[in-house]
């Protein structure tokens, strides 16, 4: 009987080593896939600017576990379809900005490929007369997130 105390013991010590391990390692947000802290993929070799239509804008967890939520949309170019990484919820919304599907706007940013596709990590979305900046031109983030 006591080996199986023991025995118990060792099982329920392990799974929660094992569960810890799997909550810690990186990914991309909810759902599926590695999380990334995005921040810490900018380039500034790849900056560039695309014009384009907000197909769709969605909410996503950042980094490991947070609990604030990141702001991406998707835009549709003349030559693509992408991904682009704004920053936090509650930072767009202090600055008064909105953005919707449908949405004619100018994004410059940092192009990568993420898990395999072609991405755009934004320093600034421009939309009418509006220009919401969210880094700086070395990719820090004005919310002063990490980098």
């Amino acid at each position: 009987m006591k080996k199986f105390g023991v025995f118990s013991q060792v099982v329920c010590i392990l799974s929660l080593l094992l569960v810890n391990a799997s909550w810690a390692q990186p990914g991309m947000g909810q759902g599926s896939g590695p999380r990334v802290h995005y921040g810490t993929l900018w380039d500034g070799k790849t900056v560039a600017t695309m014009k384009g239509e907000v197909v769709s804008v969605d909410k996503y967890v950042p980094g490991r576990g947070g609990t604030t939520y990141g702001l991406r949309l998707t835009l549709k170019t003349d030559k693509e379809t992408l991904p682009v990484i704004l920053g936090p919820v509650w930072y767009i919304e202090q600055q008064h900005f909105a953005i919707a599907p449908k949405d004619q706007v100018e994004v410059k940013g940092s192009q990568l490929s993420i898990q395999g596709q072609p991405t755009l990590i934004a320093q600034e979305i421009k939309k009418g007369d509006k220009i919401l900046k969210m880094r700086d031109d070395k990719g820090s983030p004005l919310w002063g997130g990490p980098r």
